[in-house]
């Protein structure tokens, strides 16, 4: 772990529901811990983990996490003084975090598409445990909505081939060889020595530091919601997963 920050377990086990922490400090309600398989907002565009804190002789509910310098911060409901060096155990709730994993991996494949057809950078977006929006740049696209609605119905295709999405670190320096990796439209954030990529072999490959599922059959079936616009490097999709 870098000196200073918190070890991010959930970039090495997206599958890990509990994990044990030792507390290095607390600042009000927020809780630091040395390793967390929270995952914060809105890292990545993913919405916050939430779940549960077990101490010595209480426990709390993770209402919110939040991350700031590569320091996460685990904000608790009143109640509970966990002690700095005391050893807790943290658990996620599951359910929520599984859904923004299939929807997260189903927005790699849907900004691949659009990425690679009409040279699509993401503009925003954000990652609930319900539903997602994403916005591209389709200002060269005339029927943008049809590019959307194109690229849902291509996406499905592809989650149904059941491709392994792998998972590995590579050196900073490989975004200067490959600049096809950031699919976004601001550039990949400096002071990272590694970086995390995200590949599902034939699809799509970019530096992402969420969590994901194994499997694109994990997915499901992927359901376009709405389409806006919010300008024109801002086309809008939402959309969600079925249960």
């Amino acid at each position: 772990m870098t000196e200073g920050k918190t070890r991010l377990l959930y970039q090495e086990d997206s599958y890990l529901r509990e994990f044990d922490a030792t507390v290095l400090a607390r600042e009000g309600n927020a809780v630091i811990l040395d390793q967390t398989a929270f995952h914060p907002r809105p890292s990545g565009g993913l919405s916050n983990d939430t779940g549960v804190l077990s101490g010595e002789s209480c426990s709390a509910r993770v209402v919110d996490v939040t991350i700031k310098d590569g320091v996460v911060y685990h904000w608790i409901e009143d109640g509970c003084r966990f002690e700095p060096g005391e050893k807790v155990r943290g658990r996620i709730d599951w359910e929520r975090r599984y859904r923004m994993m299939r929807l997260h991996t189903a927005s790699h494949i849907i900004a691949a598409l659009l990425y690679n057809k009409y040279g699509a950078k993401v503009t925003g977006g954000m990652i609930e445990p319900d539903k997602a929006k994403d916005d591209f740049d389709l200002s060269t696209v005339d029927d943008w909505k049809g590019a959307l609605r194109w690229a849902v119905e291509e996406a499905n295709r592809i989650a149904k081939k059941c491709l392994e999405v792998k998972v590995y670190w590579a050196p900073r320096s490989v975004l200067e060889e490959r600049p096809e990796l950031v699919k976004l439209a601001e550039r990949f954030p400096p002071g990272t020595e590694k970086i995390r990529i995200v590949e599902i072999p034939g699809v799509d490959v970019q530096a992402d530091g969420g969590p994901h599922v194994r499997n694109t059959c994990e997915i499901g079936e992927i359901v376009m919601l709405k389409l806006e616009s919010k300008g024109r490097k801002r086309r809008r999709l939402y959309y969600t997963v079925k249960p």
